[in-house]
Parts: structure tokens; C-alpha cells; sequence
């Protein structure tokens, strides 16, 4: 049991509320910078005859180590602009997350942000909210997901490092991967052993290995959208 005086914040506990009112408007259909840090700014990806009004998916894609959004936009942009959901893509403020640096703390600030400047232009589908990474963007996507499971529905991992999980919430579905050939992050001390402990912590798990070096995968993404949106179950 932890002790209750921990800080909700440098635990990764997010302020964000997906029900705020909109109070402003939509913007177009594409790639569109959200204006809200000189550096490094969110980016989101608007599919084209969105309805502001209209529940929408929400997925937020977390770059790995040393990335930024333009080199793991490829990872789900596609699927955002074909399948109809809003993709969020943040950017850490130093090479990598914060939470891989020191812990919590501008990141999730930053995200905070990010995320309430969506809710206040579209209207979000409370039951597809989606936290996706890849590397340390994985690792961060694992650990604030399950952290933040009052909102976030859906996490999806590729090929994370590691989880740091100090407060849990909710009960989101895990999409787990992991290629077989890693030897950046070797499987068996990431995605074998936080499949373990996902699964003995009751999550519903999907988990997937693949033959693949530490790199996200085209096919497995095109599936973790599909366990995403309900349409598909991986076998």
C-alpha cells in the first residue's frame, strides 16, 4: 500500500477531464501544430468530416527516445485519417520523456495541456481514448495509461523498456508487442516480464511477439488499431 500523502502528480496522475466543455473551434482536416509551446509543440491530426459534436476516438502517440512526432507519425497516421480518429501526438520537451529522465513532471504538464485543448474543440468518444508508443514512448504510454485508467481505455505498447506504475486506476485493455529479435530491450526482461505482471494484475491482455528487431512493425500497429476501435481481436 502506498502512502497516502504521494503526490497524485509526480506519480503520473493526469488532471485531465475528457467531458470539459468545447469552447472552441474545430480545426481543419490534416496535420495541424497546436500552438501551445514554443518548443516543441503537440501536434494533432484532424481525418477529414470530423463532426465537433459527434463522439470521436482519441488516440495520443508517444515518440521513443531521441524521436519526435514527424518520426512516429507514420506509425498510426494512416490509420487515423482512414479510420476517422483523432490522433494527438506530443513531444517530450528533452530528447526523451521525463518520466525516463527523473519522473514526472514538465511532460505531464505539457500532456495535461495538450489533452485539454483537444476536449475543447471535439468532442471526445469516452469509450476509445488511447494512450500508443513505441520504445520509450511505449514505456511512457504503459505507465501513464495504467496510471490515468479513469479515462484512458485503450493502451497500446511497442516494444517499451520498462513500467512505472505507482498509483492504478481503472482497468484499461493493454495491446502488448514485442519483437523477438530486440537486442536494444530484450524480450525477456520487457515484454515477457510485463506480460506477466499484467496479467497477474487482472488486465485484460492482448500480447503479441513477432520476429523483428527493436523497430515498431506496420502489421501489428494495423491490428492494435483494430483491438483499439473493437472491430478485431488478435489471435
Amino acid at each position: 500500500m502506498l502512502d497516502g500523502a504521494l503526490d497524485p502528480g509526480l506519480a503520473g496522475r493526469l488532471s485531465f477531464t475528457p467531458d470539459a466543455p468545447r469552447t472552441r473551434p474545430a480545426l481543419p482536416a490534416g496535420r495541424n501544430d497546436l500552438g501551445l509551446f514554443a518548443e516543441r509543440d503537440a501536434l494533432l491530426v484532424v481525418p477529414e468530416g470530423i463532426d465537433p459534436a459527434a463522439p470521436t476516438p482519441l488516440m495520443v502517440l508517444f515518440h521513443g527516445g531521441g524521436g519526435s512526432a514527424q518520426k512516429i507519425l507514420p506509425m498510426m497516421e494512416q490509420h487515423a485519417v482512414s479510420r476517422g480518429f483523432l490522433l494527438l501526438v506530443p513531444q517530450s520537451l528533452f530528447p526523451t520523456w521525463d518520466i525516463v529522465i527523473a519522473g514526472n513532471g514538465p511532460d505531464r504538464e505539457r500532456l495535461d495541456q495538450a489533452l485539454a485543448e483537444v476536449a475543447a474543440r471535439y468532442t471526445l468518444d469516452p469509450a476509445h481514448i488511447a494512450f500508443a508508443g513505441h520504445s520509450d514512448g511505449g514505456s511512457y504510454a504503459l505507465s501513464l495509461g495504467l496510471t490515468n485508467g479513469r479515462f484512458v481505455t485503450h493502451v497500446i505498447v511497442s516494444s517499451a523498456g520498462f513500467m512505472s506504475v505507482h498509483l492504478q486506476e481503472g482497468a484499461p485493455r493493454v495491446f502488448l508487442s514485442h519483437g523477438i529479435e530486440d537486442t536494444q530491450i530484450p524480450i525477456d526482461r520487457s515484454g515477457r516480464a510485463h506480460a506477466r505482471l499484467l496479467k497477474a494484475a487482472g488486465y485484460d491482455l492482448t500480447y503479441m511477439e513477432y520476429h523483428g528487431p527493436h523497430a515498431w512493425q506496420p502489421p501489428v500497429a494495423a491490428l492494435s488499431v483494430g483491438f483499439f476501435l473493437n472491430d478485431a481481436a488478435p489471435a
